[in-house]
C-alpha cells in the first residue's frame, strides 16, 4: 500500500473552512496529480462514527486533463473505491476531457454512479453542468460540506479560443464557489505561460493565474529542484498564505504555516514529504 497522507501535509489537506479557495500550481515535470489525490483521500476516507450524512464531506471532481480511469486506479492505491463512493452519493466526477477532446473511438465507456461528461467547452455550458452536479450532490443528503476540485481549469483558455478569456473564466470560478463549501483548483504555472506574455493565450493565462492566486486563502506550488534532478527527490512544494487570508481570514492564518518542503513520488504512487536535511 502506498503512502496515503504524509504527516507534514496533514494540516494543509484537512477540509478548509467555508468559502475557502486553495490554489495548486504545477510546472512541466512537477504535476499536482498526487496532491489532488491526497485531497481526495483526506475528504473521502472513513469518517468518525456517529457523523450524520449531511456532515460527511462530499467531493465533486472536475478534470480537464485526465479521465475517470486514471483517478479511479490511483485512488484505489490509496484505499478509496470511487465507484462505491459515487453510489453512496459522496463523490461525483465530471469528465472535461473525453467529450471535449477525444474522438468517438477514443472515448471511454460511460462512467458509473451518475458521473457526467462535458460535451461543450463554452463557459456557460460548463458552468451549468457543474452547477447542476453540485446541486444534485448537495440535495442528495442535504449536505453542505461539498469540496469542489477543478483540475487544470486553465485548459479551457486554450480550448475555448477567442470565446474564453481570463475575466470569463474568473467569473465561472466565482460562480462555482458559491455552490460549494470550499474549492481546490489546479493551474499550470510554467514560465512561458506567465513570464513576459506575448500572445493573447499567454496574457489570459497569466492574468487568470495571478487573479486566482490573489483570491486564494493559500497556495501550494510544485516545482522541480533548482539544482536539477535527484534520485530521491521529485520536486519542491511551497506553501504560501494568500493576501485574502492574511487580511480577512484569521482562522486559516493560524492553521497554515508557510514553508517549503521536498517530496518524492515513488513508482507505486506512494509519496514521501520531508524537510531539507532530513
Amino acid at each position: 500500500m502506498s503512502s496515503r497522507i504524509p504527516p507534514l501535509l496533514e494540516p494543509y489537506l484537512a477540509l478548509p473552512p467555508e468559502a475557502s479557495l486553495v490554489l495548486l500550481t504545477s510546472v512541466l515535470g512537477a504535476s499536482t496529480n498526487w496532491l489532488v489525490l491526497r485531497f481526495l483521500h483526506s475528504a473521502l476516507s472513513e469518517v468518525s462514527s456517529g457523523v450524520s450524512p449531511e456532515d460527511e464531506p462530499k467531493v465533486l471532481l472536475v478534470s480537464f486533463m485526465l479521465d475517470l480511469a486514471f483517478w479511479r486506479e490511483n485512488a484505489r492505491r490509496l484505499g478509496l473505491d470511487l465507484d462505491k463512493l459515487a453510489a453512496k452519493k459522496r463523490f461525483v466526477f465530471v469528465d472535461g476531457l473525453s467529450g471535449l477532446f477525444l474522438s468517438k473511438q477514443q472515448k471511454a465507456s460511460p462512467a458509473k454512479g451518475g458521473n457526467v461528461t462535458l460535451s461543450n467547452s463554452g463557459l456557460e455550458s460548463v458552468s451549468e453542468a457543474i452547477h447542476n452536479d453540485a446541486k444534485t450532490l448537495r440535495h442528495s443528503q442535504g449536505t453542505t460540506k461539498i469540496m469542489l476540485i477543478v483540475d487544470q481549469l486553465d485548459l479551457l483558455l486554450a480550448a475555448g479560443g477567442d470565446a474564453v478569456n481570463a475575466v470569463g473564466l474568473g467569473d465561472l470560478l466565482l460562480g462555482l464557489r458559491e455552490e460549494v463549501h470550499c474549492t481546490i483548483v489546479s493551474l499550470s504555472a510554467d514560465l512561458p505561460l506567465v513570464s513576459n506574455p506575448q500572445t493573447p493565450l499567454e496574457a489570459n493565462h497569466a492574468a487568470f493565474l495571478i487573479s486566482t492566486a490573489h483570491q486564494a486563502d493559500f497556495t501550494m506550488s510544485l516545482r522541480l529542484l533548482d539544482t536539477g534532478t535527484a534520485r530521491d527527490v521529485s520536486g519542491v512544494v511551497r506553501v504560501t498564505v494568500g493576501d485574502r487570508a492574511t487580511e480577512e481570514d484569521e482562522d486559516i492564518q493560524r492553521k497554515i504555516e508557510e514553508k517549503e518542503l521536498l517530496y518524492f513520488v515513488g513508482g507505486d504512487g506512494g509519496v514521501k514529504v520531508f524537510e531539507r536535511g532530513q
